[in-house]
């Protein structure tokens, strides 16, 4: 019976060509992190809802143009070749870095952040927008510097020359000035992200280790500016540090995971309630409550398995320039991960992270199949052609 659902490529076509030639693991849990966004959205999503007044399918109805958007961007992006993938990106790039002035002469707020374009019917969030346009024009830029400068790219006088616009002075001084602009949205924590997966994109490219501490130097500085001219940030640390203030949302998640216990609780599962973000920053906690400890768990060993999928792409890569966007996608998709966890866990003090592809929200899961349909793209290239 297997034999009759065995595929067997009798034909060239470009249809065929990008089945047998696309990382199909890698998309598979792709769509299976959208399945099951759809799911929470159901779940965490309607609890938010009703909490705001509104239907229970209220955001899952919201989100519906953004899944079937989503998905003609991945499986779009992911039959383009090298060349058609770089100029969407920067296509990309250029639509959020001319967005994202506009956060500061007309911003959208939302929830005393200033981080957000409003079109009227949607709001974007060009911090978000624009990630998969900065990680693959950086993995271009920092490929580029090794076909002209050699290996050495960071101490090589001629990497650091006003005359050329292939320069570090020029994409430092753009790389810093979207940072600041994000950090006074004020958004520090993906200005942090940013600033943690340029130095690991970096760090892939050869950066000398003694440039590590300057990265953790610019960071303190970041979180010590931060501290004393960010009042939800003082406030935050201070709650995490010494436990007084407002805990609210982070004692509800911890809560929440508690109650879930190993097995689903099913209609049981009723401290998700009290959680106002549950259907973004902490839908883990009411995941974990819904589906409890092992089913929750293995939610996590999927995204681990999409970040050791990104990570061999990585290492297996014959072009430089697939290396690094491939590698700079792994640490955008772990750093984001990993700073939902620590904030859903009270390891640390909130920072405001969706978990990638699970979470609502509608910017946050066009970039991310954006990226990943491009990094399918470069891989399926950079291993057939």
């Amino acid at each position: 019976m297997g034999a009759m659902f065995k595929i067997n490529r009798t034909e060239d076509s470009r249809l065929t060509s990008w089945y047998f030639e696309i990382d199909r693991r890698l998309l598979g849990c792709v769509l299976l992190m959208v399945v099951l966004s759809v799911v929470f959205a159901l779940s965490a999503g309607s609890v938010a809802a009703e909490r705001i007044g509104q239907p229970w399918h209220f955001f899952l109805v919201k989100a519906i143009p953004f899944y079937i958007m989503g998905m003609t961007i991945l499986f779009g992006a992911s039959f383009l070749n090298k060349k058609q993938v770089l100029l969407l990106a920067a296509a990309n790039l250029a639509f959020g870095l001319a967005l994202l002035p506009l956060t500061v002469i007309a911003p959208h707020i939302i929830n005393n952040s200033a981080r957000f374009v409003s079109f009227g019917f949607f709001n974007v969030m060009p911090s978000d927008i624009m990630k998969p346009g900065f990680i693959i024009m950086t993995a271009y830029f920092l490929s580029r510097m090794k076909d002209r400068y050699g290996t050495n790219i960071f101490s090589n006088k001629d990497a650091w020359r006003f005359d050329t616009w292939l320069s570090w002075v020029y994409y430092l001084a753009l790389f810093g000035l979207v940072v600041f602009i994000i950090f006074n949205h004020p958004d520090f924590g993906t200005a942090i992200l940013y600033l943690l997966v340029f130095g690991a994109m970096i760090f892939i490219a050869g950066m000398p280790l003694i440039l590590i501490p300057v990265f953790g130097l610019i960071g303190a500085g970041m979180l010590t500016v931060a501290f004393f001219t960010l009042g939800h940030v003082q406030r935050r640390l201070i709650a995490f540090f010494t436990g007084t203030g407002d805990t609210y949302q982070v004692d509800n998640s911890v809560d929440a995971i508690r109650h879930g216990g190993l097995l689903p609780r099913a209609d049981d599962a009723f401290v998700k309630q009290y959680l106002p973000d549950v259907h973004t920053d902490f839908i883990f906690a009411a995941i974990a409550e819904d589906l409890g400890a092992i089913l929750s768990c293995g939610l996590l060993v999927l995204l681990f398995y999409v970040l050791r999928r990104l990570i061999v792409n990585a290492t297996k890569a014959r072009d430089l320039f697939v290396l690094y966007a491939t590698g700079g996608t792994a640490a955008l998709f772990g750093f984001q991960i990993c700073f939902n966890m620590i904030t859903t866990l009270n390891l640390f003090a909130p920072k405001g992270m969706t978990l990638p592809f699970i979470s609502y929200g509608g910017s946050s899961l066009l970039a991310y199949c954006l990226l990943f349909g491009m990094v399918l793209a470069l891989v399926r290239e950079d291993k057939w052609k």
